[in-house]
């Protein structure tokens, strides 16, 4: 079986063919500038970069572009559209209707559509993808593939927030998460390096990027996430504040008379460690300025760090103590010195590192000491065959 996976942002959209057979990666690709002037493919394949540069009004074009190069004559990976057996999209919000990823029917788009009220700068592009590809593959599966679904196993006491419960039934106001598909997978590979059985295990995975959130995994299930109704909560990121005293936002609009349109872009594009630094939303940037002494450099990844931690140990109270600490994504996986650091201030753990084994990028690995109470693990993120495999399994079905 040969899963195309699909991820349609605003004016983008990226995919992969994978040979589901043995997981192989057949081409992957990048669309830019959907919408735009300028537009441009990049599809890598066979060991070469293939490009198109030529004018897509929209997403439906987008699709037609990918589809022509997968059976490019010269350049593509299959000879024909009937060999690509499913589709699976990977959708932002699915509110509370799906814990699991789902076949798309009439009935999903419906909750997706009503769901891009949740989230305004996804979901309308996953759904513009979903039915470009339904137009042009109309035999074809396609599955949903919810970035909050792994979530929606959160007991009440750690999804309700404490505001009037009407707000809850009524406007569906409660803590969601993110990045759930990553979590997923790096939950279980985490087991499958222990050899044990995920239903056994208290793993918190840490996913740290330029937008960054942890999880609290017992026994294969979400108990508890950082993120919450949006993106914007939970730990200090790129660009966004994460958890700060939600009446700051009142006092700049009345005090500094600000509109909600600016405190909302204060918020998620000027805050975080950007904000602090006042260098970059970049942590390479950051770094290289607090080498160079810039003290509010230093603060903002001693913030940073601080907050980690914090999540770390409450997580490790929730679930009566922890096996396994994983760091994936950007910073995750390539940040020697900062999953030090962070190892370091576990010591109540009994977590320690291990510094030789931590020296490595992006490359999945045990990186605690042998005399650490604490499993800690890198494992690079794989967004995409999760979500082939759920896609698989779901038309198998």
């Amino acid at each position: 079986m040969k899963v195309l996976v699909i991820n349609c942002g605003s004016s983008s959209l990226k995919y992969q063919l994978i040979d589901m057979s043995n997981e192989n990666v057949l081409a992957k690709g990048l669309v830019e500038r959907i919408g735009i002037e300028g537009s441009i493919l990049t599809q890598k394949a066979n060991g070469r970069k293939y490009v198109i540069e030529e004018p897509m009004e929209g997403h439906k074009k987008a699709v037609e572009l990918v589809l022509g190069a997968l059976v490019d004559e010269n350049e593509g990976v299959i000879k024909d559209m009937a060999e690509i057996s499913a589709v699976g999209h990977r959708v932002a919000h699915g509110g509370e209707k799906y814990a699991e990823s789902v076949l798309i029917d009439e009935d999903v788009m419906k909750t997706v559509e009503e769901c891009a009220k949740l989230a305004p700068l996804h979901n309308p592009p996953n759904i513009i993808g979903i039915n470009a590809c339904k137009e042009l593959m109309p035999n074809t599966p396609m599955v949903a593939v919810f970035d909050t679904a792994f979530h929606q196993t959160m007991p009440e006491k750690a999804y309700l927030y404490s505001l009037p419960y009407e707000l809850y039934e009524k406007h569906s106001i409660r803590r969601y998460g993110f990045h759930g598909t990553s979590h997923k997978f790096v939950a279980r590979a985490a087991a499958e390096m222990l050899g044990e059985n995920i239903e056994k295990l208290r793993i918190i995975t840490c996913h740290l990027g330029n937008g960054a959130s942890l999880a609290a995994v017992k026994n294969g299930k979400c108990i508890d996430t950082s993120m919450g109704f949006t993106p914007l909560a939970g730990l200090t990121m790129g660009t966004r504040c994460g958890d700060i005293d939600p009446a700051i936002a009142t006092f700049l609009i009345k005090e500094l008379n600000m509109s909600e349109a600016e405190v909302d872009n204060i918020m998620n594009k000027k805050s975080g460690v950007l904000g602090i630094s006042g260098v970059s939303s970049d942590f390479r940037d950051i770094e290289g300025a607090a080498t160079e002494g810039n003290k509010r450099a230093e603060l903002a990844l001693e913030v940073f760090k601080y907050k980690v931690i914090q999540y770390i140990g409450s997580y490790t109270a929730v679930m009566g103590g922890v096996d396994c600490i994983v760091f994936t994504a950007g910073l995750g996986e390539n940040a020697i010195g900062t999953r030090e650091e962070i190892v370091n201030g576990l010591e109540f753990l009994g977590a320690k590192i291990d510094k030789e084994r931590n020296n490595v990028r992006g490359e999945a690995r045990l990186i605690s000491a042998d005399d650490s109470n604490v499993k800690v693990f890198i494992i690079p993120t794989n967004e995409e065959l999760m979500i082939a495999r759920d896609t698989k399994e779901i038309v198998e079905k």
